[in-house]
């Protein structure tokens, strides 16, 4: 979706990776501008807005005057490439904003080599050699300097996120900025269940209510895995839930007031299962 306003395209998906700042930081940058003017130019790329949307905000609702500086790029994958690299560089981000950026850095560069391919000959040795598959992989992982899995696990979880955006953005928005608390494990689970229970969910974070609790089995799901072979998880996860129970009472009556050691041992200890639980099930 674009919206053109003042000849300047505002383009939904760019203006996601630019987010608004905070109030306060927000605040400070609109006094910046109303008492030295927009020093700093927009950035452009066939009239789309790519960088400093903030300042186009500033400047458009107060009518001062900017300049801009239209950049050329081949496609819109490296466009986005080049606003990932930015945001990266310039802000402080959550952790998970930083796997969402690696993950649709990783899946921008994947498809600008399928559309190199097209029109590339290449050796059947080379399409087929090991490293030269997995290079994206490896190469961005020097880049941002986590493990080639992490590249790898990034881009699932920013196919979860693209999902959950598609019903809503502001529930992505608010996972992204970390206004709702959920482990990647669990953002992952939710690309699979069905419409229905994304729908469900996504209402949850919207209005406020979301617990981070384990998707309801889908009826699809509970034909393909009927009760009795899930019976041995359910009972794995009451003796863990029972263990919780037994090994808080006991810390709780041993703990004092500036010694929360122990309990950080026994909640690191059942996260632990829980986690063995949970890839266990995958």
């Amino acid at each position: 979706m674009e919206e053109i306003i003042e000849n300047i395209i505002i383009d939904e998906e760019f203006r996601f990776l630019l987010p608004t700042l905070d109030g306060e930081t927000f605040r400070l940058l609109e006094e910046n501008i109303l008492q030295h003017g927009c020093r700093d130019p927009l950035v452009l790329w066939n009239g789309i807005l790519i960088d400093g949307y903030n300042r186009y905000k500033i400047c458009s609702h107060h009518n001062i005057p900017f300049t801009t500086v239209s950049m050329e790029f081949n496609s819109r994958e490296e466009v986005l490439i080049w606003i990932i690299s930015n945001q990266v560089s310039r802000r402080n981000l959550t952790p998970m904003q930083l796997s969402h950026f690696r993950g649709l850095h990783y899946q921008a560069e994947k498809r600008i080599q399928g559309t190199n391919n097209q029109f590339s000959q290449q050796s059947e040795k080379a399409q087929n050699e090991p490293f030269h598959s997995g290079s994206t992989a490896n190469r961005l992982a020097e880049q941002y300097k986590v493990s080639r899995c992490t590249i790898k696990r990034d881009a699932k979880l920013a196919d979860a996120l693209n999902f959950i955006g598609e019903f809503s953005s502001e529930a992505k928005r608010k996972i992204l900025t970390g206004e709702i608390q959920i482990s990647k494990n669990r953002l992952e689970a939710l690309a699979s269940v069905s419409e229905d229970e994304i729908e469900a969910t996504v209402a949850q974070i919207e209005e406020g209510l979301f617990e981070g609790r384990a998707p309801r089995q889908s009826q699809e799901s509970k034909e393909n895995h009927p009760s009795d072979s899930t019976l041995p998880e359910i009972k794995q996860l009451s003796t863990i839930i029972s263990n919780f129970a037994r090994n808080f009472d006991t810390v709780l009556s041993q703990l004092s007031k500036d010694d929360s050691a122990k309990l950080k041992r026994v909640l690191r200890l059942t996260i632990d299962q829980l986690e063995e639980l949970y890839r266990n099930m995958e």
